[in-house]
């Protein structure tokens, strides 16, 4: 297989594991966050940089590239991996999200997605097969089976035709999957019921996928609710298969995810909030545009080995985005990425040390982020 999970540690009072992840762009240790490049680019951020702070594997967007420039032009450029010059992994969502928070610019069938460019109102159509092909274009190692994200709250009726076609778009995804480099992953669907989501998971484990998204989560639900879905839901899922749970990556959650047992996240989060003036830390976040920090002259994050952190102050860099000098919002965005990722590597030492309860019992303690 293109891609394969080895499982090496599991939690004895939780679910959280520690494993490796195995793609024809390199070996990566989870659990593990995937920054988010949408547009093949992290935003502020270039690919050596995100190396050196030890990202494996980013995310890309199939719904924003297949509108611009276009998967064929990225295919003739040598796939995502060659036209935006990063030799490690990527993941490519199936733009089943993006298409379904167009509300009244889109209009589902059976056969897919009819719906209007947010670029320039340009008529489009995206359907299990486009998507599939769309994605072998752009020749991410990890591929995303096109599906309809249930919205927050649904009624149970359109929960229940929505995740069954779902499942029915999951076969026809995978029987248009035609490269061997890559690997198809399903995605389970089933809104907040979690009958539905256990009729999710039995079918679409039935299709033997090389590993399973948790999908319709971190969609304006309230977080215990998340948590409830996941505690049902994550036992279910195979063991030896990779499991990522779509769209989550503030701290908290991402603890809670891992305490269920999940492999892999991603999210835009530390990425827009970092242009937005605001640091992630270990004890919540820090809006550093606010006026307090004018005469701050302490790092983000006091236990930060960052490049932002060794060499800028608070007060330097509110006054950079202040400015709107675009520095302020690079090294913003260094420190999350770096923070989050160096929180994901403290969270695997945990599990692999069997101290994992502890680890998230002292978070907690410290954050005020909730």
């Amino acid at each position: 297989m293109a891609v394969s999970f080895e499982l090496i540690k599991q939690c004895s009072k939780t679910g959280a594991r520690a494993g490796k992840l195995y793609t024809p762009h390199g070996v990566f240790e989870t659990p593990i966050f995937m920054p988010v490049g949408t547009q093949a680019t992290v935003k502020a951020m270039t690919p050596d940089e995100l190396k050196a702070m030890g990202a494996g594997i980013i995310l890309s967007n199939t719904y924003h590239l297949f509108l611009r420039p276009g998967h064929e032009l990225v295919a003739e450029a040598g796939g995502l991996h060659g036209f935006m010059h990063w030799d490690r992994g990527i993941l490519t969502d199936s733009g089943g999200f993006q298409v379904f928070s167009l509300g009244s610019l889109r209009k589902i069938s059976e056969e897919g997605v009819a719906f209007r460019s947010h670029i320039d109102g340009s008529k489009q159509f995206l359907s299990p097969e486009k998507a599939t092909e769309v994605q072998m274009a752009l020749g991410a190692d990890i591929i995303m089976a096109f599906d309809e994200c249930v919205p927050y709250p649904a009624e149970y009726d359109y929960a229940r035709q929505s995740t069954e076609r779902t499942t029915r778009w999951a076969e026809r995804c995978k029987r248009a999957h035609a490269r061997k480099d890559q690997a198809l992953f399903g995605i389970i669907q089933g809104g907040m019921y979690k009958e539905l989501r256990t009729a999710s998971v039995r079918d679409l484990v039935s299709l033997d996928f090389p590993g399973y998204a948790i999908g319709g989560l971190s969609v304006g639900e309230p977080k215990p609710l998340m948590y409830e879905m996941l505690e049902h839901t994550v036992p279910q899922l195979p063991a030896r298969k990779p499991r990522y749970l779509m769209g989550v990556g503030t701290p908290d959650c991402l603890v809670e995810g891992v305490m269920y047992g999940i492999d892999m996240f991603d999210c835009v989060f530390p990425t827009r909030v970092a242009r937005n003036g605001t640091a992630m830390t270990a004890s919540g976040r820090l809006v550093v545009k606010n006026a307090e920090f004018a005469r701050d002259f302490r790092p983000l994050d006091m236990d930060c080995d960052c490049y932002t952190c060794r060499n800028f102050s608070r007060a330097y860099i509110r006054h950079l985005l202040k400015s709107e000098e675009i520095l302020g919002l690079r090294l913003t965005t260094i420190h999350n990425l770096h923070f989050l990722l160096r929180f994901m590597g403290k969270m695997r030492q945990a599990i692999m040390e069997d101290r994992f309860p502890a680890f998230r019992q002292e978070f907690w303690d410290k954050y005020q982020g909730h």
